[in-house]
């Protein structure tokens, strides 16, 4: 039986809120401390009733403006944590005169001057001039206003007249929007639902401040205030566009792509979203944007907020707490969904920008990869050293050293000729194989010899130069053009070329890299314009300080618009015509994995985290990327096992591999010129606990699958942080070492070297061990637990079933293997399960109604099966184990179907039923007294 240590656990303590508080003199806090500090003495005129759920109040200064304050009083009653930035810019040194030329508050403090953390020193003072709201109208769905701006801004071409849009389109989802009122602007091209009716039973009211304009959102039924934006001035400039917000608590996560903890600090960071090729590393952007937060208010509630807007952009957060929106073109537009818990929050943000997609069940086996394979011979014998240790693995790849002269749609005809052949044994073997795919396509060959380029400039895909030329950058094969995957032409040449490859050599999967774009050459070989795209008046803390820093310039024409608009939906859109070629070549589900992502793309492809390193730092930064992921709509996501670059050891690849084998992306995937680290690489020990953990993976692939199903139908996480199932327990706002898979089984790795214990934490109730059963009934605590290089810990939270399946060397031998189902008893004795079952590969199975569904209970001392759907697959399996944890008197007899069957009883309360051999299409019940 497994022995246990009880720690101490600190439990995290929320910062002042400066949103919600006591009711003071019978006014709101928040108003409080807007007529305190912001307008001083300033009237506060409620007008209620205006619309139904609206309220409209107006700020304004009571005669003889802030009663004689001197400029320094009025600045200084300002708190420090709700001093927004007036300027952000990050290549000047901001001074008290460039400061106040803008009308701002300059106060020093004790950083060095020009530091661009910590408390700015030039602010907004309470009366800088923001908009005025002249005018709201009721309409079916909502409302719309017009807002004006008096005195204009300080950044080029200001606005002076806004549309506001205000949809309350379901009772937990409203819409605001804030664009131009006279000329169009740039939105992002994204399908998402339209509401054809107006919600009747909003779980939130909003309000409206007139002058000067802002918006108050509140949940009705606890008065937390979830956005309040009248604490800095709404700035919307053709090339600048603001808007703050103080939040209810301190517990924000999202906002990617970056690499920090799951849970974001507020003291006083920036995280800048523009798509860039770089490695993984702290503070700066990354491959993908993800304008998404959620946020944990006090009580355990959740909302989420996304900003539908694709432009460069910032998000300054400070520990008001509050946070601040910047962006440099398209518009302000603003889903935020009300929850209340934080499963709902996803689900509801996945039902604007859609569900993932279903992905295979070979996609959920173990894939092996490295750059620098150097032959397609030494990767077969990879391949067949696997299967002579009959470690399970389902898909072979290769990296770019498969092409030749690193050109897509070629395979290098010396080192890599017996590729075909690999690929018909993979087959053979029930195997698969993915190759990369970079979208820059080599320009350099003469005329007639390279097909892609010489058809595509032929058709006129590719990205162009402000002067209409085909833009030329240059990545791996040299000199490259950029396919415009927003031209919808683009879609036919790409399938083309995947058709014409594929007929050579029949790949299963597409890798998507460098889709940033990467350009090795900023901008272009002969670099970009001059103009306001590529220089614009307000620079976001990009890596490298331009817009065009290792991608394409902003200024290049593509088909939908400028890439300024589009960057950071390239991957997007290559992952669309991707998804959409591999389903027209093979008939099948596609598995495509992408580098650079934007919300919806978890509807055609997945994620690895990218070119991380052989650290033990590296594998914790893992767990919250996953974790991210999860809730931007892609779920199907890792990161590289043991590291991509670097020497990895024995003991951190073990341990790498203990955690990947719980991504639900798992590739073991490295770099050339370093040491080999696929499972064959290493001695017996470690070899053994690398195939021993996979194993676990393949048994419990069943279950791992029907999270996707849930995924896919409705929306839910697969890896989710535990607060999602403990929104009560405030220590879980930071766990993020450990996650759950579903809502039942809990992964808690082994992070650190040189340790043989791990310490997790475990909220209340009972946990059962998964290998043995046996249980520890937690008060909410953290537990030191035994953890040898060849053990990752995983336990079953109370009242799951979880069904599991004799692992195979692949999922096509598992998936005709007999089940296992485990009961996880709840401490009034019942539990619940279930199991999505279906070919593992066909298009659309439960939209055309060929699955089975099955629900498993215990109550009462009863297991039931119940088949709520079923097709001709579920035939072909049978249950042949039922072990049940936590029944706590031993049975004296078990039926099956009311006939007397065999049995054990372990001492930690373990009941098992085997032999049972009872056909899965088939409804059973199994009862012991």
């Amino acid at each position: 039986m497994k022995s246990y240590q009880k720690l101490a656990t600190d439990i995290p303590q929320p910062t002042e809120s400066y949103a919600e508080e006591e009711s003071i003199d019978g006014k709101p806090p928040y108003l409080w401390k807007l007529s305190t500090w912001w307008l001083g003495v300033g009237l506060l005129l409620m007008v209620a009733g205006l619309l139904s759920g609206v309220t409209m109040w107006v700020l304004r200064q009571a005669s003889g403006g802030h009663c004689g304050q001197t400029p320094l009083e009025k600045c200084s009653i300002v708190p420090e944590p709700l001093r927004f930035d007036c300027y952000p810019e990050r290549n000047v040194v901001v001074t008290k005169e460039l400061c106040e030329s803008r009308g701002c508050c300059f106060i020093e403090r004790d950083q060095p001057l020009g530091s661009r953390s910590g408390v700015p020193w030039c602010f907004y003072p309470p009366d800088f001039p923001s908009y005025t709201l002249e005018s709201l109208n009721q309409t079916e769905l909502g409302m719309v206003g017009l807002l004006r701006r008096k005195v204009k801004a300080y950044y080029p071409r200001d606005i002076e007249r806004l549309k506001l849009s205000v949809e309350f389109e379901t009772d937990t989802r409203l819409h605001i929007k804030i664009t131009d009122s006279t000329s169009p602007r740039f939105e992002v091209p994204l399908e998402v639902p339209q509401a054809m009716k107006r919600a009747e039973n909003p779980i939130y009211s909003l309000e409206f401040s007139k002058e000067p304009f802002g918006l108050l959102l509140r949940r009705r039924a606890s008065g937390t205030v979830l956005l309040n934006t009248t604490v800095a001035p709404l700035i919307f400039a053709d090339q600048f566009l603001q808007i703050s917000t103080v939040l209810p608590s301190k517990f924000l996560y999202g906002l990617g792509e970056h690499r920090s903890s799951f849970l974001h600090s507020l003291n006083w960071t920036t995280l800048t979203l523009w798509a860039r090729d770089v490695p993984p590393m702290e503070s700066y952007n990354l491959y993908g944007a993800h304008p998404f937060y959620l946020l944990m208010e006090e009580g355990g509630a959740a909302h989420g907020v996304f900003l539908l807007n694709s432009n460069a952009m910032e998000v300054a957060l400070q520990p008001a707490p509050a946070l601040t929106w910047r962006t440099i073109g398209g518009v302000l537009d603003f889903y935020i969904f009300l929850g209340p818990d934080p499963n709902m929050v996803i689900q509801q943000y996945q039902q604007v920008i859609g569900f993932p997609a279903m992905p295979p069940f070979w996609g959920l086996g173990f894939h092996l990869c490295r750059w620098g394979y150097g032959t397609s011979n030494e990767t077969w014998q990879i391949v067949k050293a696997m299967r002579n240790y009959q470690i399970p693995q389902d898909a072979q790849w290769n990296d770019i050293d498969y092409m030749e002269g690193y050109r897509d749609f070629t395979f290098d005809p010396m080192k890599f000729d017996t590729l075909p052949q690999l690929v018909e044994d993979l087959h053979k073997h029930g195997q698969y194989y993915v190759i990369i795919l970079d979208p820059g396509i080599s320009s350099t060959n003469p005329p007639g010899s390279y097909w892609p380029y010489d058809e595509g400039l032929r058709r006129g895909i590719f990205i162009n130069t402000t002067q209409g030329q085909t833009l030329i950058g240059q990545v791996w094969p040299g000199f490259t053009a950029f396919p415009d995957f927003s031209n919808p032409d683009t879609y036919q040449w790409w399938l083309e070329n995947l058709n014409r490859f594929h007929a050579r050599v029949p790949f299963d999967g597409l890798w998507i890299d460098m889709n940033e774009p990467s350009d090795f050459k900023d901008g272009s070989v002969d670099g970009c314009s001059p103009g306001k795209l590529d220089n614009p008046p307000y620079m976001p803390a990009v890596l490298g300080s331009s817009l065009s820093a290792k991608t394409v310039c902003a200024s290049a024409k593509q088909s939908a618009s400028m890439h300024y608009n589009l960057h950071n939906l390239y991957g997007l859109m290559e992952a669309k015509a991707t998804a959409s070629a591999l389903i027209q070549i093979r008939g099948k589900r596609p598995l495509v994995i992408s580098r650079s992502t934007f919300p919806s793309q978890g509807r055609y492809s997945g994620h690895w985290l990218g070119d991380n390193r052989s650290k033990w730092k590296d594998m914790y930064w893992s767990v919250p990327g996953v974790l991210s992921f999860n809730l931007f709509g892609i779920p199907l996501v890792g990161a590289d096992i043991c590291g991509f670059s670097g020497t990895t050891s024995e003991e951190l690849c073990t341990r790498w591999m203990q955690l990947g084998a719980f991504y639900p992306f798992a590739r073991n995937h490295n770099t050339q010129n370093e040491k080999a680290q696929d499972p064959v690489a290493f001695g017996s020990v470690a070899r053994t606990a690398m195939k021993e953990v996979l194993l676990t993976r393949y048994a419990l692939l069943p279950f791992l699958y029907t999270l996707f199903h849930r995924a896919h139908l409705q929306g839910h996480t697969v890896a989710r942080p535990l607060f999602f199932e403990f929104p009560q327990d405030v220590i879980t706002y930071s766990v993020d070492k450990q996650f759950l898979w579903g809502r039942s089984l809990l992964v808690t790795p082994v992070l650190e070297p040189g340790v043989d214990s791990v310490i997790g934490y475990f909220p209340r109730g009972v946990w059962y061990d998964y290998y043995t059963g046996s249980s520890v009934n937690s008060s909410g605590e953290s537990l030191k637990m035994a953890a040898p290089l060849d053990h990752i810990n995983l336990h079953i939270w109370e009242g799951a079933i979880l069904p599991t399946q004799k692992p195979g060397s692949t999922t096509w031998v598992s998936s005709g293997n007999s089940l296992h189902l485990i009961a996880a008893l709840s401490q009034n004795a019942s539990a619940w399960g279930d199991l999505f079952w279906d070919d593992g590969e066909s298009l659309d199975t439960f939209e055309r109604g060929d699955y089975s569904y099955l629900v498993f209970n215990v109550t009462q001392n009863i297991f039931t099966s119940t088949v709520l759907h079923a097709n001709v697959e579920a035939t072909y399996i049978t249950v042949d184990v039922l072990s049940v944890y936590g029944v706590r008197d031993e049975p004296s007899r078990v039926t099956v179907n009311g006939k007397e069957n065999p049995f054990s009883y372990l001492e930690n309360q373990v009941l098992t039923v085997s032999d049972l051999n009872l056909n899965l299409s088939q409804g059973f019940s199994i009862r012991w007294l």
